[in-house]
């Protein structure tokens, strides 16, 4: 007996010991660069948010933070990358809408992002904006509700390509409204923009990065952002549920990093992401590219990337569009 009870006691130190190696070792956090996965290519509004976070944050920790951009399959590449990682905090995922679509939009994923991924910290809610071309006669969303419906086969909905969140905010207005419009999908928001400022296309449900300058050189028409509240760079753009009740479109970015991730780790970059959030200059940015900060817990976040995956798999499906 008491043979065993000295096992016992000593398989029990072992696992505090390792237990305070790993609490140490988050402490000591981060001890080299870290690379941050962005899976779409330079240059657009990820991509930017990406940087613009990650450059304070290599200088607040004392090492870099690598951007490391891999496009491609609608974002999933550079997802499944970080899912396969060494869950040790040194790879990490810059969680985008694509994240959230594509756990329907494709029928043979070989990854759950609830499931395999631990939250870290949401960043920011960038609305997309409904958009109008200036020939079409409406001036609210009630009004175009009514032209769409007198005019059946005869408006059509660009996007900047299928499975898009523009796309399927635009899928998400014609469930909720009960409207019928033809979607055009183009490769990208810019030839999408080109035929919606020459008409051949009637509206966009674009992102606000994309589509601002046009609204704001008067172009095009904006008729409602899709987010729950206005937006401070379109204060005077109603929101959308105002007209179509319940109806919330926003893209949501965050951070994650692969499960099993030490929860140490976890919080110390919650922690330090919530700081950079907070400074007068990156919030001022933030909104600038079309969305306040949001701080909060990563529990805050993992609830959050919950509900944004059902609610798009409700879209998906009404919409019936899938990527084998």
């Amino acid at each position: 007996m008491a043979s065993r009870r000295t096992a016992i006691c000593l398989i029990a130190m072992g696992i505090s010991a390792i237990a305070s190696i790993g609490s140490a070792a988050a402490l000591d956090y981060p001890t080299r660069p870290v690379r941050w996965v962005v899976g779409y290519p330079p240059g657009g509004a990820t991509d930017i948010i990406a940087r613009l976070l990650g450059q304070r944050l290599s200088e607040r920790l004392g090492q870099q933070f690598v951007i490391e951009n891999k496009p491609g399959a609608g974002n999933n590449i550079a997802t499944e990358s970080v899912i396969k990682a060494d869950p040790d905090g040194y790879t990490l995922l810059f969680v985008n809408p694509a994240n959230y679509i594509n756990a329907s939009l494709y029928g043979n994923l070989k990854f759950n992002v609830v499931r395999d991924l631990a939250p870290i910290a949401a960043f920011n809610r960038v609305p997309n904006v409904m958009t109008v071309n200036k020939d079409v006669p409406a001036n609210t969303v009630a009004e175009f509700i009514a032209y769409v419906k007198a005019n059946p086969g005869k408006v059509n909905l660009a996007s900047s390509g299928n499975g898009t969140s523009v796309h399927l905010s635009g899928e998400m207005f014609m469930m909720m409204s009960g409207v019928k419009m033809q979607h055009v999908p183009y490769r990208g928001s810019a030839p999408a923009l080109t035929d919606l400022l020459g008409g051949q296309v009637q509206v966009i449900f674009d992102n606000m990065p994309s589509i601002l300058q046009h609204i704001r050189a008067g172009s095009v028409r904006a008729l409602a952002v899709t987010s729950t509240a206005r937006s401070s760079l379109l204060p005077d753009v109603p929101v959308l549920a105002d007209t179509v009740p319940g109806y919330e479109a926003s893209a949501l970015f965050g951070a994650a990093a692969p499960k099993n991730t030490p929860k140490e780790i976890i919080e110390k970059l919650n922690k330090e992401m919530n700081a950079v959030l907070a400074e007068p200059a990156i919030k001022a940015r933030l909104i600038e590219l079309g969305g306040e900060p949001l701080i909060g817990t990563p529990e805050a976040f993992g609830k959050m990337i919950v509900a944004e995956t059902e609610k798009w798999e409700k879209v998906v499906k009404a919409a019936g569009v899938h990527v084998d």
